[in-house]
């Protein structure tokens, strides 16, 4: 089954086939202005396909409301929002669609056939410029009663600051530009990165800072799920030597409370930039066996 996949982002939509799978047919444009352009644009996509199209996913942002049929919250595309999108589609590829949120998604592609596949508790965490993710019980996705399910980033760690404001690499880059005085866009994530490996004191503290967090953060969403596994996603994740540094302090952390019945299981996703576009097509066939 041949399944075209989109990934609705705020600057660009990727795309790909998903078939055998293997994701083919891979490109991107960038996001169009209005409604109109963007179906004209995803529909010149199919039109492009070489393959025999059985059904379109996509992985979009906002909170997916299946039932409504429309995509609720806000988003970096407004366009998308607040009326029945499922119709419009289905009206203009003439094939059934799926929508699902983009880290749902990117969770879904790793307990599907990714980091996570063949266990049926997950965690994923998605550490982008905030704190994202997705919830697995029973090897199915967990929305929650307000399809809130997976939302780690508003967990409060520290003085009524967030996970999201606090435990990622973003935020850390943020703060070391705050404290030197500059533009927040002057040193990224891999410069903060870079100059603490070259003994710069403020970038190490804000380094330090940048893993205390995160795995503080993670440290209660194990043991307030008790995941098998917690899968990290987002760009950090790539960095060398995080799961080294996150499971250092976790074991300082496990014995600070007395915990010695396990050790939380982190690992680092498979799909990384096409995650949300193989999660899109493994629920458009959960969704459609």
């Amino acid at each position: 089954m041949a399944i075209l996949a989109f990934d609705l982002g705020g600057s660009a939509v990727k795309y790909g086939v998903w078939e055998k799978n293997e994701l083919h047919e891979t490109g991107k444009f960038s996001t169009p202005k209005t409604w109109a352009e963007m179906k004209q644009s995803l529909l010149a996509v199919r039109t492009a396909s070489e393959f025999s199209i059985e059904g379109v996913a996509f992985s979009a942002p906002g909170v997916v409301d299946a039932r409504q049929r429309q995509i609720l919250g806000i988003s970096a595309i407004p366009y998308i929002h607040h009326f029945d999108i499922y119709d419009e589609l289905e009206n203009l590829f003439q094939l059934p669609v799926t929508i699902e949120n983009d880290a749902n998604c990117a969770g879904m592609a790793e307990i599907y056939e990714g980091a996570a596949k063949g266990n049926k508790e997950v965690a994923f965490v998605v550490i982008g410029t905030g704190i994202g993710g997705a919830v697995f019980h029973k090897g199915e996705i967990v929305k929650g009663a307000h399809l809130y399910g997976g939302e780690f980033g508003l967990m409060f760690l520290n003085n009524g600051k967030t996970f999201s404001s606090l435990g990622t690499a973003v935020q850390m880059a943020w703060r070391y530009c705050e404290r030197k005085g500059v533009e927040r866009e002057t040193f990224s994530g891999e410069d903060v990165f870079r100059l603490a490996e070259e003994g710069d004191s403020l970038a190490v503290e804000e380094v330090e800072n940048f893993y205390e967090y995160l795995t503080q953060g993670l440290f209660s969403i194990q043991f307030s799920l008790d995941p098998e596994v917690i899968v990290l996603g987002g760009g950090v994740s790539a960095k060398a030597g995080l799961l080294e540094e996150i499971n250092q302090r976790m074991e300082k952390k496990l014995k600070q409370f007395g915990l010695k019945d396990f050790v939380p299981k982190i690992v680092i996703c498979k799909y990384r930039n096409d995650a949300n576009l193989v999660g899109a097509a493994a629920n458009f066939l959960a969704h459609k066996q």
